[in-house]
């Protein structure tokens, strides 16, 4: 988790979206992060991913955040955005 430190302040909150440049591993490590916070089997509204994910990331862009934890399999939605869930593994399947 050391890479990771570089991007969280003394609570525990991502500072800041790692750039372009580290896009790939450092994007990675801060969703990954950010999955953890999650329960597999609770099922959230978009309202409760927001919630959650402002209490990890200081820097008030909880959308970002969401939709590359959906693009990247971490998190899982119906079609319609009204239910969330966080992913025991990546997924193919798609939920409705």
């Amino acid at each position: 988790m050391s890479e990771l430190e570089n991007y969280l302040d003394s609570q525990g909150r991502i500072t800041e979206w790692p750039s372009k440049r580290n896009k790939g591993s450092f994007q990675q490590l801060v969703l990954e992060y950010l999955a953890e916070r999650f329960e597999v089997g609770i099922t959230y509204s978009e309202k409760e991913v927001n919630a959650l994910l402002n209490q990890y990331h200081n820097f008030n862009d909880p959308a970002l955040l969401r939709r590359e934890m959906i693009e990247r399999r971490l998190l899982e939605r119906t079609r319609d955005g009204k239910a969330y869930w966080r992913t025991a593994t990546p997924s193919s399947c798609d939920r409705t």
